[in-house]
């Protein structure tokens, strides 16, 4: 049987390259039955004319296609599906069992899903004015130095480290670069028994409130907050109470002195931008000496203090250590790497390392290796370099619309960034964002931040996934809906 060229169709919002998403299509007929062995697939020449796209892009998808025996070469007879090919299952793909008796609403013990969330799109890249926060900006990073590194971790002298069961250990030389090149810009001092590699920053918060807290600790952490930290602890069962920022960041004289732990964003708070001065930093750790507290700084977003230096960490002026620190790679590099790190006394980081252990055994030796490579060879302070700069272009341009169409941001932002926080001048941010979205504009509306469903009127307004070209339009469209 022959099977006809009609028989693919691309998808245009597919993520992949063309040759990827050839392949995907064969890949897919075959494991579902469709295309059976033996059947001749489309000449490359109809294949190419039909999809217009380039012949070479499908003789490429052919090509790996017969080195993993989806596809055979007969000569000049053409391609055809191999007859080694993997056979499709028995039964059907996705079907439903027959019946589902089983009450889930009372069979969950703890539930996840409930907790308010940031409303980003999937598809956020195809507006024209993505004022979102925390995504990669193709254009900034530097994709031919990752690639090198990537490429550089998959070779013969790196099978040990990307392939082995690490029974729980980190890849040394990604330990050593942060040591050597990270913690020491925030005035930190460690040996590698005292660092873990985590799977972000999130990550690392869920590892501290499994290991730190219960029914009968007390957290306090600040309000407004990071959603993600918020549902962790509801989950968790522990007590939590919610403390309002100011202009300063968290006032350490609000924490209760029967706190367990308590949660800070001190140099870049979430999602305000406030940084907390030297002085309460001090206090904050005087406060916890004094009432036996343990304190766990998330320093995300450090690396973007283009607009002054960033204050020391609360780490560095730890001398009772009591602070655990947290760093991630996820706004400096992309935060689909899923790598952070956590820095704390060794008992605590012991314990940590045993739970990461039954939770996932380890991080891929390969992403942890390839990492590693980049910071070693410079393009991580590079790539940081280079965010830096648009980011302040972006910044200049942001803060000249909001001026200019008398938007209202909050707070003084002396830090840098990638945001600013905001408040809506004449309509909730949740009808502001709908009739935006509408316009091509993305807004992140603050509710979640408060862990309340109606969120106010305030919302956060990012610049790092829009070019600087592009921010005084979108902020135009903005004052014009009511923001």
């Amino acid at each position: 049987m022959a099977i006809a060229a009609e028989a693919f169709v691309l998808d245009p919002a597919h993520t992949g390259t063309l040759q990827r998403q050839l392949q995907e299509i064969v890949t897919d007929g075959i494991l579902s039955g469709r295309f059976r062995p033996g059947d001749r697939m489309p000449s490359s020449r109809g294949l190419a004319r039909h999809l217009g796209i380039s012949r070479i892009t499908v003789t490429l998808a052919y090509t790996e296609l017969i080195a993993n025996d989806y596809l055979s070469s007969q000569g000049r007879s053409g391609y055809f599906v191999s007859e080694g090919a993997p056979t499709p299952s028995l039964l059907p793909r996705g079907a439903p069992p027959e019946s589902d008796r089983v009450d889930w609403s009372a069979a969950m013990v703890r539930r996840y899903s409930e907790g308010p969330v940031p409303e980003r799109p999937r598809d956020w890249r195809r507006y024209r004015y993505p004022f979102i926060y925390g995504q990669t900006d193709a254009r900034l990073f530097d994709h031919r130095n990752w690639r090198r590194c990537a490429l550089q971790a998959l070779g013969a002298r790196d099978f040990e480290a990307t392939t082995s069961d690490s029974y729980g250990r980190d890849d040394p030389l990604l330990v050593e670069q942060i040591l050597r090149h990270i913690l020491p810009r925030r005035g930190i001092a460690a040996a590698p028994e005292q660092v873990l590699v985590t799977m972000g920053a999130q990550n690392a918060l869920w590892m501290v409130t499994r290991i730190l807290l219960g029914q009968d600790r007390l957290a306090a952490i600040e309000h407004p907050g990071y959603p993600a930290l918020r549902t962790i602890l509801d989950a968790s069962g522990a007590r939590h109470v919610a403390l309002p920022v100011d202009a300063g960041g968290l006032p350490p004289e609000t924490v209760p002195p029967e706190t367990d732990v308590v949660f800070v964003t001190p140099s870049h708070h979430c999602p305000t931008s406030a940084t907390m001065p030297v002085a309460r930093r001090r206090a904050l750790l005087d406060r916890a000496d004094r009432h036996d507290f343990l304190v766990v700084e998330d320093d995300y977003e450090f690396e973007l203090a283009f607009a002054a230096p960033p204050a020391p960490a609360l780490k560095s002026l730890d001398r009772s250590g009591r602070v655990i620190y947290i760093g991630s790679f996820a706004k400096s590099l992309f935060p689909g790497l899923r790598l952070g790190y956590l820095v704390a006394p060794e008992p605590f980081v012991a314990e940590a390392r045993a739970l990461r252990s039954l939770l996932m055994r380890h991080l891929s030796g390969h992403l942890q290796r390839a990492a590693a490579y980049f910071l070693q060879q410079g393009h991580y302070d590079a790539q940081v370099h280079r965010m830096a700069r648009a980011y302040r272009a972006r910044r200049a341009a942001a803060e000249a619309g909001i001026a200019e169409h008398g938007l209202t941001a909050l707070g003084a932002n002396t830090f840098g960034g990638s945001s600013f926080w905001m408040r809506s001048r004449t309509l909730p941010a949740d009808l502001l964002a709908t009739r935006l979205r509408a316009r091509g504009v993305l807004i992140e509306p603050g509710g979640p931040f408060f862990g309340a469903a109606d969120p106010g009127d305030r919302y956060r307004l990012a610049y790092s996934s829009i070019a600087a070209e592009d921010i005084p339009e979108g902020l135009r469209r903005i004052a014009e809906a009511g923001g």
